[in-house]
Formats: C-alpha cells, structure tokens, sequence
C-alpha cells in the first residue's frame, strides 16, 4: 500500500536525485572531456559527432527540468532515450558490472528504471509545473481503470 503523505516526498526526492544525477553527467562531457573531446569520442564509436552537442545540451536541459518540476514525469522518459543510447553504443557489449573495463550496463538500467519509477509515481511536491504539458492530466490509477 502507498502512503499517499510521504509518497509525493519521495518522487522529490527521486526528481532531485535523477536531475542532479543527469547534471553531473553533463558536467562530465563539459567540464572532463569537453564538448569537442566529446563529439570526438561519440564520433570514434560510429556516432555524427554532432550528436554530442544535442546529449549535452538534452542531459542539461532535461536536468534543470526535472530539479525544478517543470513536467516532470514527461521529462523523466524523454531522458530515456539518452541512456539507451549509452547503453546500446558503449556499455552493453562491456558486460553487466558497471566495474567491468568502459563500464558494464548496471548503472545504466538501474538510471532508466528509475526514470521509468519517476514517470509513473508522480512530480512529487515543489513542482512548478506537475502533470502533463497543454492542460493534460495525467490519469490516477482509479480514472484508468
């Protein structure tokens, strides 16, 4: 059973967690690898080099986003796709463990199945704009049913 009184500060946690996550992740591209060293590295593995200045401005965008609770459930599986990139361009072939040599894919399917639990929790208190985008709102398990 869901405690209906602590579950919403439980999505704002998992919403804080995820956005400071992703912008760490960002960080990394930015402040580590550069954008350029970046694009070189996306375009070593078969990547448009390009695609690393999208992922990087995505990862913040989508980070900001969710740390603010500007849509943050839509947001939450609109990261999706960034971390199946990584997992089926770098790390899958690397084995499970992400201790593995280039990191296995653990982390990875742990960070989408988060997002995934975010999407279907809720935004979570201090929302700025919880539910979905153009006045729709999400269903409660009851209304789905």
């Amino acid at each position: 059973m869901t405690d209906t009184k602590t579950a919403p500060y439980a999505a704002l946690l998992l919403r804080l967690t995820l956005g400071v996550l992703f912008l760490a992740h960002a960080g990394l591209k930015i402040f580590v690898f550069t954008p350029a060293g970046t694009a070189q590295f996306f375009g070593s593995i078969g990547l448009p080099p390009a695609l690393a200045y999208i992922t990087i401005v995505w990862e913040v965008a989508g980070a900001l986003a969710m740390i603010l609770g500007l849509w943050p459930r839509l947001v939450a599986i609109a990261m999706v796709p960034v971390l199946l990139g990584a997992l089926f361009t770098v790390h899958l072939a690397n084995g499970f463990f992400f201790s593995n040599p280039n990191g296995g894919w653990e982390y990875l399917a742990f960070w989408i199945a988060a997002q995934v639990a975010l999407a279907l929790t809720g935004d979570g208190v201090f929302a700025l704009k919880p539910g979905l985008p153009f006045g729709k709102a999400p269903k409660t398990a009851a209304q789905a049913i």
